[in-house]
């Protein structure tokens, strides 16, 4: 960059839970006037947030997809997991930084929350001391879930508690006991594992299954009538909390 130049700006853009209704004011004028926009995709797929946008980017931008190296291929436990994915990121930043080094501004495209569980945090502890870097915040899709159930997920002083299906079975358990309110996010193939655990925490009867919240092809069940039936990675279980009220 040279020293006449003024750095760009990288923009986490929560998009929210799908729905293009429910974004902010300021997710959608960044995304409608973006020079330059990123997103997260899995090879050979169109990527969940850019799918989301479809539609609010302008016909000039230039579009940088960001493929993952590994997803589920490799067991998250497995030391290369992690290592191929920090090398995926610092590359990303490299990727982003060329830009904003030439003055150019890039709104990165989040699914839900930016800081939520979200791939757009890896980027920004790696901008954040060089790069003006900015967010912008979003309606999460765990709110966009258990609105879709029709019923409030917490009450007076009920605990909500958030865990990911990727963790193992005893710690799911004991996490689930202790809740009063309860989320379950990164469902896919880990469904029976989470079965069994809110079973053995005694909230499977409670609980419900959404699918793709806020988005025309939502679907809202007891999860408990939903027995066999393959869950796709966009799919949320709440179990209410049932707390103190007037």
């Amino acid at each position: 960059m040279s020293p006449a130049t003024k750095p760009g700006t990288v923009y986490g853009v929560g998009l929210g839970p799908g729905d293009p209704d429910l974004l902010s004011v300021r997710a959608d004028r960044l995304v409608r006037d973006a020079k330059h926009i990123a997103f997260f995709r899995k090879a050979g797929r169109p990527g969940q947030a850019r799918t989301l946008a479809h539609g609010l980017l302008p016909e000039n931008a230039t579009e940088h997809p960001m493929e993952y190296p590994v997803t589920t291929e490799i067991p998250l436990s497995d030391p290369r997991y992690n290592e191929m994915l920090s090398s995926f990121y610092t590359d990303c930043t490299k990727r982003l930084r060329t830009l904003t080094d030439a003055g150019e501004d890039v709104v990165v495209l989040c699914e839900g929350d930016p800081f939520f569980y979200g791939s757009f945090m890896h980027l920004y502890t790696r901008l954040r001391d060089d790069v003006p870097t900015h967010v912008v915040p979003a309606i999460t899709g765990m709110s966009g879930a258990w609105t879709a159930t029709g019923a409030p997920i917490t009450w007076g002083d009920d605990i909500l508690t958030v865990l990911m299906g990727t963790l193992d079975k005893e710690t799911l358990t004991a996490r689930m006991q202790d809740a009063d309110a309860l989320v379950v996010m990164k469902i896919g193939r880990n469904i029976d594992k989470v079965r069994q655990a809110l079973k053995a925490a005694g909230k499977y009867e409670a609980a419900w299954l959404v699918e793709y919240a806020t988005m025309p092809n939502q679907t809202v069940q007891k999860l408990s009538e939903a027995e066999g039936k393959v869950t796709p990675y966009f799919s949320i279980i709440v179990v209410h909390g049932q707390g103190r009220r007037p």
